[in-house]
């Protein structure tokens, strides 16, 4: 007879492929095994509990459904110790994904209803899990449920987190280590949110930590406000990588054409950086059955800006910014400004909503490898069709900035 596992974005995967591939070949053409995913967290979710003690990463969901009224969420894993990996990006990319999931999925969220206005008064409850967001640190959180905590979080955005419900009681217990510059930030009702952004960045402290800083209403005036998390993150993306362009407009511009690839699981990433002043493009292809391609067909996406920049959102989603962010970082150091052409593609299996720190850490890393460089732009568009599994042709007819080099029109 044979056996069935049941996934959501493959549908049934046959039985007899799992005990052949036991967890490493990925023959149900996934990018990494449901069923490992599942034993990995069965520990932290059976049966689902009433209560939890354990040590927030530390970790905060800002929920955006009902807005201005909104959920807020401390988060923790079922366990006492060292737990900042579960708030790590850094840590994440050298995971694979079935730890990555498993490790996220375990983190159990307690909601508070609060309005987003709240956080300029912000009563106790909103205190304590500000300062836990902020902390550096886990600090010990206590979480009574009113029922058992079910399901899973999901988002283009946000990494994933597990199961939830509405919180009876929340302590937040010991005492949140705060950097120095944080702890400015939080008193400083007169420092403006993007200011304070910027500041926290300068004083070296990662954009994970301050996005949930913006999300949890501790930056800004004295009108602070509630963020929901997956509009904090794109927030301090723009917000620093707008600081940081604009100082690299004042560079020199690259001295050649500058080619970076990233091979790693079910993606490809490239950059093109090219002598010219500051432009910028982000361009997505998904192959069938991959996150947000259920389809039969290859799917694609780009968006871009020039030296001016551009009013509006783009519509390719939050990935634009994170991308830009890691490529600004790298023209900083560099001490150049370029025409960015980045291009990512995902492939068939690739079915997990990872979030956007997926593209901003793998990029980053992109540019940390030593670049290929060639004296035109045919040529490092040569060697980029190389790398990609697309057709060369198909990008180039969704690319606005390949089409304005080769004009000479920026």
């Amino acid at each position: 007879m044979m056996v069935f596992l049941y996934h959501r974005a493959v549908g049934f995967v046959r039985g007899d492929l799992c005990v052949k591939c036991r967890g490493g070949r990925y023959l149900c053409g996934l990018s990494y095994c449901p069923l490992l995913v599942r034993q990995a967290a069965a520990p932290f979710r059976q049966p689902p509990p009433k209560e939890l003690y354990g040590s927030s990463p530390p970790s905060v969901f800002v929920g955006r459904v009902g807005y201005p009224k909104v959920r807020l969420y401390p988060s923790s894993p079922p366990e006492v110790g060292d737990t900042t990996p579960y708030e790590n990006p850094k840590e994440w990319l050298h995971m694979s994904l079935e730890r990555f999931l498993a490790m996220r999925l375990s983190l159990y969220r307690g909601a508070v209803v609060l309005r987003v206005e709240d956080a300029a008064r912000p009563p106790r409850l909103l205190q304590d899990v500000q300062l836990l967001a902020l902390s550096q640190r886990p600090v010990e959180l206590y979480l009574q449920f009113r029922k058992p905590p079910r399901g899973v979080y999901f988002s283009e955005y946000s990494p994933p987190m597990g199961p939830s419900a509405p919180a009876e009681r929340v302590e937040v217990e010991g005492t949140p280590a705060l950097p120095r510059a944080a702890e400015k930030a939080y008193s400083d009702v007169d420092l403006k949110a993007a200011e304070a952004v910027v500041e926290l960045y300068r004083h070296g402290l990662e954009v994970a930590y301050i996005s949930r800083a913006l999300s949890v209403g501790a930056l800004g005036g004295r009108r602070r406000r509630l963020v929901p998390t997956r509009w904090a993150i794109t927030a301090v993306d723009k917000i620093i990588s707008d600081h940081l362009v604009e100082k690299v407009k004042d560079y020199p511009e690259v001295d050649g054409y500058y080619l970076y690839a990233r091979r790693t699981v079910g993606n490809l990433f490239i950059a093109i950086l090219a002598p010219s002043k500051w432009a910028y493009e982000w361009g997505e292809a998904f192959e069938p059955h991959t996150v947000w391609n259920p389809g039969g067909s290859v799917e694609m996406e780009l968006d871009y800006e020039l030296y001016g920049g551009r009013r509006d959102y783009p519509e390719i989603g939050g990935c634009y910014y994170a991308a830009r962010l890691a490529t600004a970082e790298a023209l900083m150091r560099m001490r150049r400004q370029a025409a960015a052409i980045l291009w990512r593609e995902v492939y068939t299996g690739f079915t997990a909503p990872t979030g956007v720190w997926w593209v901003r850490e793998n990029v980053r890393a992109m540019y940390k490898d030593e670049p290929a460089r060639f004296d035109t732009l045919e040529e490092a568009l040569e060697a980029a069709s190389y790398l990609l599994k697309i057709p060369l042709e198909r990008w180039l007819t969704m690319s606005r900035i390949v089409h304005l080099l080769k004009n000479r029109l920026v």
